[in-house]
């Protein structure tokens, strides 16, 4: 399988390069050249199969040439080593849950799996690799914790000061060794926009090898589709009217999610359900793609004011407006609406939700006004007890804090405090 830029279908590369690379040297996105269906039998019988199964027919083809049947199998069982659970939550409405892993949150699997990729290509390297990154939440601690003590990786993460939950921020400035945490005098966009230009910088790249841990990255980004494979196995009764609700930012998960509907996967349509970052719903209306500036809401994760992923999922559907409307609906809601979201979940089906999660229930929501004889399912993408201040206080409630966060939480914090690219490029150059 070969991957290609979105900036230049006639340059190709292998799965190891675009990993290697995170982004092309044109700074388009890699994707790959082809997705090829699985077998028709291979969804009839999903029931039959296990989560590692499943895991590897679905992304084997877009790693074959580089990685090895037996060592792929190996990855997978270390990165699928936890459950992802449909739980039901009102008439033809159930929740998938992504916050099983070891910092709570969906991007846990894509971060290890990043992981081994570079670790199993860094065998016998001499030369390091910059794992070079921007987060808004949740990515920092899955990344940190992903490649923590990986040989020759090391990793530089870029948050907001100020902008992340408590315990985000600890999950990603407390780990040490090959971790590194910069905090940003800025939003989100301000440490994408640093990590774009050092990707760019010609001093940088002649001296240190980067890649990118955010969902750019193909060995991130795809095995997402996992997710909504393990999805339709559960729900696969009702598999002739699913939909899939995905709280979104980057929009990475739900553009793997239509990964998994090219590779055959029944599915009636998607709904992107953001925050009042409204970018793509507006896209939605209007066919006008106008970025802005992030604003700062609870749902702190998905506060992004220019989504990477949308090129891929536009390339997805080829660049047709009218088939994308077909599969996707995208809706964006406040603040007060997500806690409103977030009430009604505890009060009516005792569920705890987060805030992203509530944002998904809402689209999903707002979706089956028109189409009340579909099965939906929301992707609850964070446990709630990162998100702790906001959820006592919308719920007045508290929760008890689970292993995977104890072990943070009386941990020290250590960041590298900065407000210019400058400052950036000076660390990256002085390593």
């Amino acid at each position: 399988m070969e991957y290609y830029s979105l900036n230049n279908r006639k340059r190709t590369t292998s799965f190891k390069e675009a990993v290697v690379q995170g982004i092309a040297p044109d700074r388009g996105l890699y994707v790959p050249e082809k997705i090829i269906r699985l077998p028709h039998g291979f969804f009839e019988d999903i029931h039959t199969l296990g989560h590692h199964e499943i895991a590897f027919r679905a992304i084997h083809q877009f790693v074959e040439e580089d990685i090895p049947e037996m060592v792929l199998r190996e990855m997978l069982e270390k990165v699928l080593d936890f459950d992802f659970p449909v739980v039901p939550i009102e008439e033809n409405i159930s929740t998938l849950e992504l916050f099983h892993g070891p910092t709570m949150a969906f991007k846990d699997v894509g971060a290890r799996f990043m992981a081994n990729c570079l670790g199993y290509f860094s065998q016998g390297e001499n030369s390091e690799v910059t794992v070079l990154v921007a987060t808004s939440g949740d990515t920092g601690g899955a990344v940190a914790n992903g490649f923590l003590g990986v040989d020759g990786v090391n990793v530089v993460i870029l948050y907001p000061s100020g902008k992340v939950s408590h315990i985000q921020e600890k999950q990603l400035t407390t780990l040490g060794q090959n971790i590194v945490a910069m905090e940003v005098e800025g939003t989100f966009d301000d440490c994408q926009t640093m990590v774009k230009k050092a990707f760019l910088d010609a001093d940088i790249v002649e001296k240190q090898k980067l890649t990118s841990a955010n969902s750019i990255n193909v060995a991130r980004w795809l095995p997402q589709l996992f997710y909504f494979l393990f999805a339709y196995k559960a729900m696969q009764s009702k598999n002739n009217s699913l939909v899939f609700s995905v709280p979104s930012g980057n929009f990475g998960n739900i553009c793997a999610g239509m990964v998994a509907q090219k590779l055959g996967m029944p599915v009636k349509h998607f709904i992107a359900s953001t925050n009042a970052n409204d970018v793509v719903p507006k896209f939605m209306k209007t066919g006008a793609y106008s970025p802005k500036p992030s604003l700062a809401t609870i749902s702190n994760a998905m506060d992004v004011g220019d989504p990477s992923n949308f090129i891929r999922i536009r390339h997805l559907y080829n660049n047709d407006f009218n088939t994308l409307q077909e599969n996707l609906s995208s809706y964006a809601f406040n603040d007060d609406e997500t806690r409103k979201a977030m009430s009604h979940l505890f009060t009516e089906s005792n569920y705890v939700a987060d805030p992203h999660g509530a944002v998904g229930y809402l689209g999903l929501k707002k979706y089956q006004e028109l189409h009340p004889d579909t099965q939906g399912i929301f992707l609850e993408t964070a446990h709630p007890v990162k998100f702790l201040d906001v959820v006592k206080e919308t719920l007045g409630i508290d929760i008890a804090i689970p292993p995977q966060i104890e072990k943070v939480l009386h941990k020290t914090k250590h960041s590298i405090k900065i407000a210019t690219y400058h400052e950036l490029k000076s660390y990256l150059l002085e390593r």
